[in-house]
């Protein structure tokens, strides 16, 4: 499966941004997704995660009340609403799949994850 991000770009302070992952060669309907985001000069970091259906989400505590996982699986699509954007949600925006359910829990750490996008840029200006 291949993961393709879309949808970044410069967004003033504020303002509001959905990426997108879309996936080929394979599906995303049965597999759990997360996204991830790697600012300048720090490690990736778990953003948000969501079942194969939707049913559970889980959001990290920075972009919690902010942040919307959801998933549209006939287009084979994940996306990430983003809301309330500060400077500091500035990063590389990565979504991920995982191939096999290993806990009940949702991934949230990158070696839960099996497949990778390349990353999408957001930059939130001030």
């Amino acid at each position: 499966v291949q993961l393709i991000e879309s949808g970044g770009g410069l967004v003033q302070a504020g303002g509001s941004l959905r990426v997108s992952c879309a996936a080929s060669g394979g599906t995303l309907s049965r597999l759990r997704m997360g996204w991830f985001r790697q600012a300048p000069g720090k490690e990736r970091e778990f953003v948000a995660a969501i079942t194969w259906s939707g049913d559970r989400t889980y959001y990290a505590d920075s972009v919690k009340g902010r942040f919307t996982i959801s998933r549209d699986n006939a287009e084979n699509t994940v996306y990430l609403q983003m809301n309330s954007l500060s400077v500091e949600d500035t990063a590389v925006y990565y979504c991920a799949a995982e191939a096999k359910m290993r806990t009940w829990s949702l991934p949230v750490r990158e070696d839960g994850y099996d497949y990778w996008g390349q990353g999408t840029q957001v930059t939130v200006s001030s």
